[in-house]
């Protein structure tokens, strides 16, 4: 058994909290809402662990997670272990072990695949830091991870920095994969040639090579809503399909498949698009293909 702080009770934190004290874990979690946290205060949190303490956090990339382990710097003590397991960018990484490393506090950078099902299902796990720190953290990776060989579903992927770049690498590939499956499903229902759309997707999810959990959960989403016209076709970005192709132009490697995918979520945001109106003008002016007028 071991004793954790944990810094963010959102859908995954306050998941994982319950995963872990299932497990037979002591956890004190800390939110800013009271009706969920444990702690009044980050101060508070730390004030019910025992030394040497480990704090696992959980809030949004950027700001508010450098600012929390400014404000763990000041309270924590030589010998703790802070681990970052949002999706931080992987440069931040190097700042916030810094930060922490002045005052003799590990440091490990934790990406997390599994979303809301980790709860049930585990979570993949992707870990930067020293070994040593890793070795520490163990149990908790274990009881979070999926059930089977820790190497299917763990990884000690380098140094600090590495959990956070394999995790966006990982996001980057989910990102590719989700519009792929999302151009088949809209493909089949343009054509009129399939009769029953959903069902060719759920005779996916055995046997063929496209079977995946994203189609699986693809599956769950057509049997709820078949045509999916109670949504609309607007996706956001959380920041790690950017960054992949920062990384691919950093380095000189061609990700056509992730690029693409990260475009096509922007044209969803686009109720009027400047550019579509530009190729209908152009291809009305060179081959006086017909357009549709406002209001038309």
């Amino acid at each position: 058994m071991v004793q954790l702080g944990l810094v963010g009770l959102g859908r995954m934190g306050f998941n994982m909290r319950e995963r872990l004290r299932a497990d037979g874990h002591e956890v004190v979690g800390y939110d800013r809402n009271a009706e969920v946290s444990d702690a009044s205060s980050l101060a508070d949190m730390v004030s019910k662990l025992a030394a040497p303490r480990i704090v696992w956090i959980m809030v949004p990339a950027g700001g508010p997670t450098r600012g929390t382990v400014d404000e763990l710097g000041e309270l924590l003590s030589e010998g703790d272990l802070v681990i970052d397991g949002g999706n931080s960018k992987f440069t931040d990484d190097q700042r916030n072990s810094e930060v922490l490393a002045a005052k003799k506090i590990g440091y490990l950078d934790c990406g997390v695949s599994g979303g809301v099902w980790g709860k049930e299902n585990g979570y993949g796990l992707m870990v930067g830091g020293a070994p040593e720190d890793v070795e520490r953290a163990m149990p908790i990776f274990d009881s979070l991870r999926p059930d089977g060989p820790r190497e299917e579903g763990f990884s000690h992927a380098g140094s600090v920095g590495a959990g956070h770049y394999a995790k966006m690498i990982h996001n980057g590939i989910e990102y590719g994969i989700m519009q792929a499956y999302a151009e088949g499903f809209e493909l089949m229902e343009a054509a009129h040639v399939i009769n029953d759309v959903p069902a060719v997707i759920k005779g996916w999810q055995r046997g063929t090579v496209v079977r995946s959990w994203l189609l699986d959960l693809l599956v769950r989403a057509l049997d709820d809503d078949p045509e999916l016209d109670d949504l609309e076709g607007y996706v956001e970005d959380s920041g790690e399909g950017r960054w992949t192709l920062e990384e691919a132009i950093n380095n000189a490697v061609p990700a056509p498949v992730i690029s693409a995918a990260l475009f096509a979520r922007f044209s969803s945001r686009q109720k009027d698009s400047a550019a579509m109106r530009a190729v209908a003008a152009l291809r009305n002016q060179f081959g006086g293909h017909a357009v549709k007028k406002v209001g038309q």
